[in-house]
Protein backbone atom coordinates (compact mmCIF):
# COMPACT_ATOMS: atom_id res chain seq x y z
CA UNK A 1 0.00 0.00 0.00
CA UNK A 2 1.23 3.49 -0.84
CA UNK A 3 2.45 5.63 2.06
CA UNK A 4 0.27 8.56 0.91
CA UNK A 5 -3.17 7.80 -0.43
CA UNK A 6 -6.73 9.07 -0.41
CA UNK A 7 -8.80 6.16 0.93
CA UNK A 8 -12.50 6.88 1.34
CA UNK A 9 -13.20 5.73 4.92
CA UNK A 10 -16.88 5.17 4.12
CA UNK A 11 -16.15 2.59 1.42
CA UNK A 12 -12.50 1.61 1.80
CA UNK A 13 -11.94 2.59 -1.84
CA UNK A 14 -8.46 3.87 -2.70
CA UNK A 15 -9.17 6.93 -4.80
CA UNK A 16 -5.62 8.04 -5.56
CA UNK A 17 -2.09 7.34 -4.40
CA UNK A 18 0.79 9.80 -4.21
CA UNK A 19 4.50 8.96 -4.52
CA UNK A 20 6.73 9.45 -1.48
CA UNK A 21 9.47 12.01 -1.92
CA UNK A 22 12.99 10.72 -2.51
CA UNK A 23 15.78 11.46 -0.05
CA UNK A 24 17.52 13.64 -2.61
CA UNK A 25 14.38 15.63 -3.39
CA UNK A 26 13.66 16.10 0.32
CA UNK A 27 17.16 17.42 0.91
CA UNK A 28 16.68 19.76 -2.03
CA UNK A 29 13.34 20.94 -0.59
CA UNK A 30 15.00 21.83 2.70
CA UNK A 31 17.63 23.71 0.74
CA UNK A 32 15.02 25.62 -1.24
CA UNK A 33 13.12 26.63 1.89
CA UNK A 34 16.40 27.69 3.51
CA UNK A 35 17.36 29.76 0.48
CA UNK A 36 13.92 31.40 0.39
CA UNK A 37 14.12 32.61 3.98
CA UNK A 38 16.28 35.75 3.56
CA UNK A 39 14.06 37.14 0.84
CA UNK A 40 10.81 36.37 2.63
CA UNK A 41 11.91 36.99 6.21
CA UNK A 42 14.14 40.03 5.81
CA UNK A 43 13.56 41.21 2.26
CA UNK A 44 9.77 41.49 2.46
CA UNK A 45 7.95 44.07 4.57
CA UNK A 46 5.50 43.11 7.28
CA UNK A 47 2.74 44.74 5.25
CA UNK A 48 3.55 42.68 2.15
CA UNK A 49 3.68 39.46 4.15
CA UNK A 50 0.34 40.31 5.74
CA UNK A 51 -1.20 40.90 2.32
CA UNK A 52 -0.20 37.40 1.22
CA UNK A 53 -1.56 35.81 4.39
CA UNK A 54 -4.82 37.75 4.01
CA UNK A 55 -5.15 36.48 0.43
CA UNK A 56 -4.64 32.91 1.62
CA UNK A 57 -7.65 33.35 3.88
CA UNK A 58 -9.71 34.83 1.06
CA UNK A 59 -8.88 31.88 -1.18
CA UNK A 60 -10.09 29.49 1.50
CA UNK A 61 -13.43 31.28 1.37
CA UNK A 62 -13.56 31.34 -2.43
CA UNK A 63 -12.77 27.61 -2.68
CA UNK A 64 -14.63 26.44 0.42
CA UNK A 65 -16.87 23.91 -1.36
CA UNK A 66 -13.96 22.30 -3.18
CA UNK A 67 -11.81 22.20 -0.04
CA UNK A 68 -14.61 20.74 2.07
CA UNK A 69 -15.25 17.95 -0.44
CA UNK A 70 -11.58 16.94 -0.32
CA UNK A 71 -11.51 16.24 3.39
CA UNK A 72 -14.81 14.42 3.14
CA UNK A 73 -13.06 11.99 0.82
CA UNK A 74 -9.90 11.82 2.89
CA UNK A 75 -11.13 11.42 6.45
CA UNK A 76 -14.92 11.29 6.33
CA UNK A 77 -15.75 14.72 7.75
CA UNK A 78 -19.44 15.64 7.23
CA UNK A 79 -19.78 18.45 4.72
CA UNK A 80 -21.24 21.05 7.10
CA UNK A 81 -18.41 20.47 9.57
CA UNK A 82 -15.88 20.52 6.74
CA UNK A 83 -17.18 23.87 5.55
CA UNK A 84 -16.95 25.14 9.11
CA UNK A 85 -13.32 24.07 9.30
CA UNK A 86 -12.49 25.88 6.06
CA UNK A 87 -14.22 29.02 7.32
CA UNK A 88 -12.36 28.89 10.65
CA UNK A 89 -9.07 28.51 8.77
CA UNK A 90 -9.89 31.59 6.71
CA UNK A 91 -10.64 33.47 9.94
CA UNK A 92 -7.24 32.52 11.36
CA UNK A 93 -5.32 33.83 8.36
CA UNK A 94 -7.35 37.04 8.45
CA UNK A 95 -6.76 37.44 12.18
CA UNK A 96 -2.98 37.33 11.80
CA UNK A 97 -2.95 39.51 8.69
CA UNK A 98 -4.99 42.19 10.44
CA UNK A 99 -2.66 42.24 13.46
CA UNK A 100 0.71 41.96 11.73
CA UNK A 101 1.95 45.42 12.70
CA UNK A 102 0.76 44.99 16.29
CA UNK A 103 2.35 41.58 16.80
CA UNK A 104 5.68 42.56 15.20
CA UNK A 105 6.03 46.01 16.70
CA UNK A 106 9.13 46.74 18.76
CA UNK A 107 8.53 46.24 22.48
CA UNK A 108 10.21 48.87 24.66
CA UNK A 109 11.82 47.92 27.97
CA UNK A 110 11.81 50.28 30.92
CA UNK A 111 15.42 50.57 32.06
CA UNK A 112 16.26 50.57 35.75
CA UNK A 113 19.01 53.16 35.37
CA UNK A 114 17.13 55.22 32.81
CA UNK A 115 20.19 55.68 30.60
CA UNK A 116 19.60 55.25 26.87
CA UNK A 117 16.96 52.83 25.62
CA UNK A 118 16.27 49.16 25.07
CA UNK A 119 13.66 47.21 23.20
CA UNK A 120 12.79 43.77 21.86
CA UNK A 121 12.62 43.36 18.11
CA UNK A 122 10.99 40.19 16.81
CA UNK A 123 12.37 38.46 13.75
CA UNK A 124 12.06 35.11 12.02
CA UNK A 125 14.24 32.07 12.72
CA UNK A 126 14.33 30.33 9.33
CA UNK A 127 12.95 27.01 8.11
CA UNK A 128 10.26 25.41 10.29
CA UNK A 129 9.05 21.85 9.94
CA UNK A 130 5.34 21.26 10.48
CA UNK A 131 4.05 17.72 11.11
CA UNK A 132 0.26 17.77 10.85
CA UNK A 133 -2.54 15.31 11.73
CA UNK A 134 -5.51 14.11 9.72
CA UNK A 135 -8.41 15.19 11.94
CA UNK A 136 -8.42 18.90 10.97
CA UNK A 137 -6.44 19.04 7.71
CA UNK A 138 -6.85 22.79 7.06
CA UNK A 139 -7.26 24.22 10.55
CA UNK A 140 -4.12 22.58 11.93
CA UNK A 141 -2.03 24.00 9.08
CA UNK A 142 -3.61 27.45 9.42
CA UNK A 143 -2.76 27.86 13.08
CA UNK A 144 0.86 26.82 12.42
CA UNK A 145 1.60 28.35 9.03
CA UNK A 146 -0.39 31.59 9.36
CA UNK A 147 1.54 33.27 12.19
CA UNK A 148 4.90 31.77 11.29
CA UNK A 149 4.83 32.86 7.67
CA UNK A 150 3.74 36.28 8.87
CA UNK A 151 6.85 36.39 11.07
CA UNK A 152 8.98 35.65 8.00
CA UNK A 153 9.78 31.99 8.63
CA UNK A 154 9.57 29.54 5.76
CA UNK A 155 7.68 26.26 6.02
CA UNK A 156 8.33 22.63 5.19
CA UNK A 157 5.02 20.81 5.73
CA UNK A 158 4.55 17.07 6.22
CA UNK A 159 0.88 16.27 6.36
CA UNK A 160 -0.73 13.01 7.49
CA UNK A 161 -0.40 10.17 4.95
CA UNK A 162 -4.17 10.04 4.49
CA UNK A 163 -4.39 13.76 3.63
CA UNK A 164 -2.28 14.14 0.49
CA UNK A 165 -5.00 15.83 -1.56
CA UNK A 166 -5.73 18.52 1.00
CA UNK A 167 -1.98 18.97 1.54
CA UNK A 168 -1.52 19.69 -2.16
CA UNK A 169 -4.53 22.01 -2.17
CA UNK A 170 -3.08 24.05 0.70
CA UNK A 171 0.26 24.42 -1.05
CA UNK A 172 -1.57 25.59 -4.18
CA UNK A 173 -3.47 28.17 -2.12
CA UNK A 174 -0.22 29.70 -0.91
CA UNK A 175 1.21 29.81 -4.41
CA UNK A 176 -1.94 31.38 -5.81
CA UNK A 177 -1.92 33.95 -3.00
CA UNK A 178 1.49 35.18 -4.12
CA UNK A 179 3.78 33.55 -1.58
CA UNK A 180 7.30 33.40 -3.03
CA UNK A 181 8.34 30.08 -4.47
CA UNK A 182 9.76 27.74 -1.83
CA UNK A 183 8.54 29.70 1.19
CA UNK A 184 5.98 26.93 1.77
CA UNK A 185 6.78 23.43 0.52
CA UNK A 186 4.58 20.37 0.92
CA UNK A 187 6.50 17.08 1.19
CA UNK A 188 5.15 13.53 1.12
CA UNK A 189 7.83 12.18 3.43
CA UNK A 190 8.09 9.06 5.56
CA UNK A 191 8.55 9.16 9.33
CA UNK A 192 12.14 7.99 8.89
CA UNK A 193 12.87 10.82 6.47
CA UNK A 194 11.33 13.34 8.86
CA UNK A 195 13.51 12.07 11.70
CA UNK A 196 16.56 12.94 9.62
CA UNK A 197 15.08 16.27 8.57
CA UNK A 198 14.56 17.37 12.18
CA UNK A 199 18.31 17.02 12.68
CA UNK A 200 19.17 19.07 9.58
CA UNK A 201 21.04 22.19 10.66
CA UNK A 202 18.97 24.28 8.23
CA UNK A 203 15.75 23.48 10.11
CA UNK A 204 15.26 25.82 13.07
CA UNK A 205 12.13 24.46 14.73
CA UNK A 206 9.46 21.79 14.68
CA UNK A 207 5.72 21.91 15.36
CA UNK A 208 3.80 18.67 15.71
CA UNK A 209 0.17 17.96 16.38
CA UNK A 210 -0.40 14.26 16.91
CA UNK A 211 -0.20 11.39 19.32
CA UNK A 212 1.66 11.30 22.60
CA UNK A 213 4.02 8.69 21.16
CA UNK A 214 4.79 10.78 18.08
CA UNK A 215 5.36 13.85 20.23
CA UNK A 216 7.81 12.04 22.48
CA UNK A 217 9.76 10.79 19.46
CA UNK A 218 9.93 14.22 17.83
CA UNK A 219 10.88 15.94 21.11
CA UNK A 220 13.70 13.45 21.66
CA UNK A 221 15.20 14.03 18.23
CA UNK A 222 14.72 17.80 18.45
CA UNK A 223 16.28 17.87 21.90
CA UNK A 224 19.40 16.08 20.71
CA UNK A 225 19.69 18.67 17.96
CA UNK A 226 18.80 21.69 20.13
CA UNK A 227 15.69 22.59 18.14
CA UNK A 228 12.69 24.51 19.47
CA UNK A 229 9.53 22.37 19.52
CA UNK A 230 5.81 23.05 19.92
CA UNK A 231 3.73 19.96 20.66
CA UNK A 232 -0.06 19.60 20.73
CA UNK A 233 -0.77 16.00 21.64
CA UNK A 234 -3.65 13.93 22.96
CA UNK A 235 -6.26 14.81 25.50
CA UNK A 236 -8.85 13.24 27.78
CA UNK A 237 -10.69 16.44 28.56
CA UNK A 238 -13.06 16.51 31.53
CA UNK A 239 -16.56 17.97 31.28
CA UNK A 240 -17.49 18.79 34.89
CA UNK A 241 -21.16 19.33 35.70
CA UNK A 242 -21.77 20.71 39.20
CA UNK A 243 -25.04 22.65 38.85
CA UNK A 244 -27.57 23.43 36.12
CA UNK A 245 -30.68 25.55 35.66
CA UNK A 246 -31.36 23.96 32.28
CA UNK A 247 -30.15 20.36 32.16
CA UNK A 248 -31.38 19.90 28.60
CA UNK A 249 -29.09 22.71 27.43
CA UNK A 250 -26.16 21.17 29.29
CA UNK A 251 -26.84 17.80 27.66
CA UNK A 252 -26.98 19.46 24.26
CA UNK A 253 -23.58 21.01 24.95
CA UNK A 254 -22.27 17.63 26.11
CA UNK A 255 -23.40 15.95 22.89
CA UNK A 256 -21.87 18.72 20.78
CA UNK A 257 -18.65 18.63 22.77
CA UNK A 258 -18.25 14.88 22.36
CA UNK A 259 -19.58 14.18 18.87
CA UNK A 260 -18.13 17.02 16.80
CA UNK A 261 -15.78 15.65 14.13
CA UNK A 262 -16.92 12.14 15.06
CA UNK A 263 -15.37 12.55 18.50
CA UNK A 264 -11.98 12.72 16.80
CA UNK A 265 -10.66 15.89 18.39
CA UNK A 266 -7.84 16.11 20.90
CA UNK A 267 -9.75 18.68 22.95
CA UNK A 268 -13.17 17.05 22.73
CA UNK A 269 -15.09 16.57 25.97
CA UNK A 270 -14.36 12.92 26.70
CA UNK A 271 -14.92 12.32 30.43
CA UNK A 272 -18.20 13.60 31.85
CA UNK A 273 -17.85 14.13 35.60
CA UNK A 274 -21.27 14.76 37.13
CA UNK A 275 -22.31 15.69 40.67
CA UNK A 276 -24.36 12.90 42.24
CA UNK A 277 -27.73 14.68 42.38
CA UNK A 278 -27.61 15.33 38.61
CA UNK A 279 -25.96 12.06 37.59
CA UNK A 280 -28.98 9.87 36.85
CA UNK A 281 -31.01 12.47 34.93
CA UNK A 282 -27.89 13.52 33.02
CA UNK A 283 -27.05 9.94 32.01
CA UNK A 284 -30.65 9.31 31.00
CA UNK A 285 -30.88 12.42 28.85
CA UNK A 286 -27.37 12.00 27.38
CA UNK A 287 -28.04 8.38 26.45
CA UNK A 288 -31.36 9.29 24.84
CA UNK A 289 -29.81 12.14 22.83
CA UNK A 290 -26.80 10.16 21.68
CA UNK A 291 -28.85 7.13 20.71
CA UNK A 292 -30.78 9.32 18.26
CA UNK A 293 -27.67 10.18 16.25
CA UNK A 294 -27.34 8.11 13.10
CA UNK A 295 -24.04 7.93 11.21
CA UNK A 296 -24.31 8.89 7.57
CA UNK A 297 -22.35 9.80 4.42
CA UNK A 298 -19.98 12.75 4.67
CA UNK A 299 -21.44 14.31 1.51
CA UNK A 300 -24.94 14.75 2.99
CA UNK A 301 -25.84 18.09 4.58
CA UNK A 302 -28.00 16.17 7.06
CA UNK A 303 -25.10 14.10 8.40
CA UNK A 304 -23.72 15.05 11.79
CA UNK A 305 -21.65 11.90 12.31
CA UNK A 306 -19.65 10.40 9.48
CA UNK A 307 -17.39 7.35 9.43
CA UNK A 308 -14.28 7.23 11.53
CA UNK A 309 -11.19 8.29 9.65
CA UNK A 310 -9.83 4.86 8.79
CA UNK A 311 -10.14 1.15 9.38
CA UNK A 312 -7.22 1.29 11.82
CA UNK A 313 -8.97 3.99 13.86
CA UNK A 314 -12.21 2.02 13.95
CA UNK A 315 -10.43 -1.19 14.90
CA UNK A 316 -8.74 0.54 17.81
CA UNK A 317 -11.89 2.16 19.15
CA UNK A 318 -13.88 -1.07 18.85
CA UNK A 319 -11.19 -2.93 20.77
CA UNK A 320 -11.05 -0.26 23.49
CA UNK A 321 -14.80 -0.31 24.09
CA UNK A 322 -14.90 -4.11 24.18
CA UNK A 323 -12.03 -4.17 26.65
CA UNK A 324 -13.75 -1.53 28.78
CA UNK A 325 -16.96 -3.59 29.04
CA UNK A 326 -15.01 -6.79 29.62
CA UNK A 327 -13.38 -5.02 32.57
CA UNK A 328 -16.71 -4.01 34.09
CA UNK A 329 -17.90 -0.83 32.39
CA UNK A 330 -21.61 -0.58 31.57
CA UNK A 331 -22.57 0.01 27.94
CA UNK A 332 -25.62 2.30 28.07
CA UNK A 333 -26.01 2.63 24.31
CA UNK A 334 -24.02 2.12 21.12
CA UNK A 335 -20.98 -0.04 20.58
CA UNK A 336 -22.12 -1.22 17.14
CA UNK A 337 -19.90 -1.10 14.09
CA UNK A 338 -20.75 -1.08 10.38
CA UNK A 339 -17.54 -0.87 8.40
CA UNK A 340 -15.89 2.34 9.60
CA UNK A 341 -19.17 3.73 10.91
CA UNK A 342 -19.19 3.44 14.70
CA UNK A 343 -22.39 4.02 16.62
CA UNK A 344 -22.43 6.78 19.26
CA UNK A 345 -21.72 5.17 22.62
CA UNK A 346 -22.14 5.91 26.32
CA UNK A 347 -20.10 4.10 28.99
CA UNK A 348 -20.60 4.30 32.75
CA UNK A 349 -19.24 2.51 35.83
CA UNK A 350 -15.62 2.87 34.78
CA UNK A 351 -13.32 2.23 37.73
CA UNK A 352 -9.68 3.29 38.08
CA UNK A 353 -8.70 -0.34 37.43
CA UNK A 354 -10.33 -0.25 33.99
CA UNK A 355 -8.01 0.54 31.08
CA UNK A 356 -10.61 3.01 29.78
CA UNK A 357 -10.06 5.16 32.87
CA UNK A 358 -6.58 6.11 31.58
CA UNK A 359 -6.98 5.85 27.81
CA UNK A 360 -8.02 8.47 25.30
CA UNK A 361 -11.07 7.19 23.39
CA UNK A 362 -10.75 8.87 20.00
CA UNK A 363 -14.24 8.56 18.60
CA UNK A 364 -17.94 8.98 19.47
CA UNK A 365 -17.73 7.44 22.95
CA UNK A 366 -18.75 9.34 26.09
CA UNK A 367 -17.57 8.11 29.50
CA UNK A 368 -19.66 9.30 32.46
CA UNK A 369 -18.52 9.38 36.10
CA UNK A 370 -20.44 10.21 39.31
CA UNK A 371 -18.86 12.33 42.06
CA UNK A 372 -20.10 13.49 45.45
CA UNK A 373 -18.44 16.89 45.73
CA UNK A 374 -16.56 19.68 43.98
CA UNK A 375 -13.26 18.41 45.42
CA UNK A 376 -13.94 14.89 44.17
CA UNK A 377 -14.77 16.24 40.71
CA UNK A 378 -11.49 18.16 40.54
CA UNK A 379 -9.48 15.19 41.77
CA UNK A 380 -11.02 12.95 39.12
CA UNK A 381 -10.55 15.56 36.40
CA UNK A 382 -6.86 15.84 37.26
CA UNK A 383 -6.31 12.08 37.60
CA UNK A 384 -4.97 11.75 34.06
CA UNK A 385 -1.66 12.06 32.27
CA UNK A 386 -3.27 14.54 29.87
CA UNK A 387 -3.94 18.24 30.35
CA UNK A 388 -5.21 19.83 27.16
CA UNK A 389 -8.68 21.34 27.58
CA UNK A 390 -11.53 21.16 30.09
CA UNK A 391 -15.13 22.26 30.55
CA UNK A 392 -16.92 23.42 33.70
CA UNK A 393 -20.70 23.78 33.91
CA UNK A 394 -22.19 25.43 36.96
CA UNK A 395 -24.64 28.19 37.89
CA UNK A 396 -22.24 29.61 40.49
CA UNK A 397 -19.69 32.02 38.93
CA UNK A 398 -17.45 31.89 42.01
CA UNK A 399 -17.42 28.11 41.86
CA UNK A 400 -16.63 28.23 38.13
CA UNK A 401 -13.47 30.28 38.65
CA UNK A 402 -12.51 28.31 41.75
CA UNK A 403 -12.69 25.04 39.83
CA UNK A 404 -11.00 26.53 36.76
CA UNK A 405 -8.03 27.57 38.90
CA UNK A 406 -7.57 24.03 40.17
CA UNK A 407 -7.89 22.10 36.92
CA UNK A 408 -4.56 20.93 35.48
CA UNK A 409 -5.09 21.87 31.85
CA UNK A 410 -3.99 24.41 29.30
CA UNK A 411 -7.56 25.60 28.65
CA UNK A 412 -10.78 25.86 30.66
CA UNK A 413 -14.12 26.73 29.09
CA UNK A 414 -16.92 27.68 31.48
CA UNK A 415 -20.51 26.88 30.47
CA UNK A 416 -19.56 26.49 26.82
CA UNK A 417 -18.20 24.05 24.26
CA UNK A 418 -16.96 24.88 20.78
CA UNK A 419 -15.87 28.32 21.99
CA UNK A 420 -12.40 28.23 20.40
CA UNK A 421 -11.50 31.27 18.31
CA UNK A 422 -8.54 32.67 16.41
CA UNK A 423 -7.61 35.06 19.21
CA UNK A 424 -7.64 32.42 21.97
CA UNK A 425 -4.38 30.55 22.65
CA UNK A 426 -4.57 26.78 22.24
CA UNK A 427 -2.33 24.26 23.97
CA UNK A 428 -1.86 21.99 26.96
CA UNK A 429 0.27 20.78 29.84
CA UNK A 430 1.46 17.39 31.10
CA UNK A 431 1.42 14.74 28.34
CA UNK A 432 -0.74 16.93 26.13
CA UNK A 433 2.35 18.85 25.07
CA UNK A 434 3.73 22.36 25.43
CA UNK A 435 3.79 25.64 23.59
CA UNK A 436 0.79 27.58 22.29
CA UNK A 437 -0.86 28.19 18.96
CA UNK A 438 -3.42 30.82 17.96
CA UNK A 439 -3.84 34.26 19.47
CA UNK A 440 -0.94 36.52 20.36
CA UNK A 441 0.99 33.60 21.83
CA UNK A 442 0.85 31.66 18.55
CA UNK A 443 2.92 34.38 16.91
CA UNK A 444 5.51 34.31 19.69
CA UNK A 445 6.87 30.74 19.61
CA UNK A 446 9.21 30.48 16.62
CA UNK A 447 10.66 33.96 16.77
CA UNK A 448 13.91 35.62 17.78
CA UNK A 449 13.07 38.11 20.51
CA UNK A 450 16.21 40.11 19.99
CA UNK A 451 17.27 42.60 22.62
CA UNK A 452 18.63 45.89 21.26
CA UNK A 453 20.19 48.11 23.93
CA UNK A 454 21.23 51.64 23.01
CA UNK A 455 23.37 53.80 25.26
CA UNK A 456 23.50 57.48 24.29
Amino acid sequence: MAEYAVVDPATGETIRTYPTISDADLDAAVGRAHAAHPGWGRGTSVEDRAAVIRRVGELHTERRDELAAIIGREMGKPVEQALGEVDFSAEIYGYYADRAAQFLADEPIELLDGEGSAFIRRSSLGVLLGIMPWNYPYYQVARFAGPNLLLGNTILLKHAPQCPESAAAIEQLFQDAGLPADAYINVYATNEQIERTIGDRRVQGVSLTGSERAGAAVAEIAGRNLKKVVLELGGSDPFILLAADDLDAVVEAAVDGRMENGGQACNAAKRFIVIDELYEPFVEKLTAAISQIQPGPASSADTTLGPLSSTAATDRLEEQVKRATDQGATLRTGGERDGNFYGPTVLTDITPENDAYREELFGPVASVYKVGSEDEAIALANDTDYGLGSYVFTTDPDQALRVADRIEAGMVFVNAVGAESAELPFGGVKNSGFGRELGRFGADEFVNKKLIRVVA
